[in-house]
């Protein structure tokens, strides 16, 4: 009784309500809730914090910014049900106007996104050049992971959020995390875009996921690991969120050298060999599952999947 008193507290409001509906479209930060709302951010701040007390909103700050999202689905989704029946009879004239200004927010994103990109496009395309193109190693990742439904997915180090473009859609639920307000902010526009609703994004480290153990079916690692001081801690910590019988799939390059990529893109692992991956596996509890090489260009990419200890692997391992 006590839970739904809080409840129906923090939605006798008529803004309070607004954001659970504007939450219920996407993840926004407060200053984009202010935007929409056409209220002073401090105001907003108070609703939020109304909403997240009551189990109905959740807050994660990443850098200066604070997003705000829905809570657990067992506490929104009857709420929501609700709604979507009260609506039917009395229509809310404020959801029109909300969605025009959640457009404008959306092509602000899309904006930040754009000038991001047009200002870092030589340093993405000079690394880019070195390797087989990203195409035919995203086609590759996906006959790799077979067609199957996925179930939760994890992006570690989503960067731009492509991968949860390509998997999100074969997931129940997917999370992409990365260190990066900035990353997560072009991630956020790209994935508003493509209409990813079960597609949320953290700002988090790959030594520390915001995942229990045992919680995640697919674990992504693609080209982070050479960015690792630790890339043996990274990969337990991977294991560690991964279900008995989840994979972990690695996309990265084979060992190499060229020092120079060490002081032009930090890079702190010159690319890696399939034994010393194999051996972080092991360590991690994962049984390796199959390794493809896709060579073409100065570095040759390598992908590494295993499965974690606890259900038979049926794939087999490649050279």
């Amino acid at each position: 009784m006590t839970i739904a008193l809080d409840i129906f507290r923090a939605l006798a409001d008529a803004t309070r309500l607004r954001i659970v509906a504007l939450l219920r479209t996407m993840e926004l930060s407060v200053g984009e809730l202010a935007q929409v709302l056409g209220q002073s951010q401090p105001r907003v701040s108070r609703h939020v914090k109304i909403l997240c007390d009551a189990g109905l909103a959740e807050r994660r700050k990443e850098g200066s910014w604070v997003f705000v999202a829905l809570g657990s689905g067992a506490t929104v989704g009857p709420i929501a049900t609700a709604l979507d029946a009260w609506g039917e009879i009395e229509p809310d004239h404020w959801r029109v106007a909300d969605a025009a200004r959640l457009a404008a927010v959306r092509a602000d994103r899309a904006a930040s996104a754009a000038s991001w990109f047009e200002a870092n496009a030589g340093q993405w395309d000079a690394i880019r050049s070195l390797h087989i193109a990203e195409s035919e190693v995203e086609a590759a990742m996906s006959a790799v992971l077979g067609d199957a439904p996925i179930g939760q997915l994890i992006d570690i180090g989503t960067g731009t959020g492509r991968m949860l473009e390509l998997f999100a859609g074969r997931a129940g639920q997917a999370l992409g995390i990365d260190r990066s307000s900035e990353m997560l902010r072009l991630a956020r526009a790209k994935l508003s875009e493509r209409g990813l609703s079960n597609a949320e994004l953290r700002q988090a480290d790959l030594y520390a996921l915001p995942l229990g153990d045992d919680a995640a079916d697919l674990a992504i690692v693609h080209h982070v690991l050479h960015f690792a001081q630790q890339p043996g801690a990274a990969i337990a910590e991977a294991a560690r969120v991964l279900k008995p019988g989840g994979r972990l799939l690695i996309a990265d390059f084979a060992a190499h050298d060229r020092e120079d990529l060490r002081a032009k893109d930090a890079h702190t692992r010159l690319g890696f060999a399939d034994d010393q991956i194999e051996t972080w596996f092991a360590a991690a509890g994962l049984a390796p599952a199959r390794i493809e090489t896709l060579e073409g260009g100065e570095l040759t990419v390598k992908l590494w999947l295993a499965r974690k200890v606890g259900q038979r692997v049926a794939e087999v391992k490649a050279a």
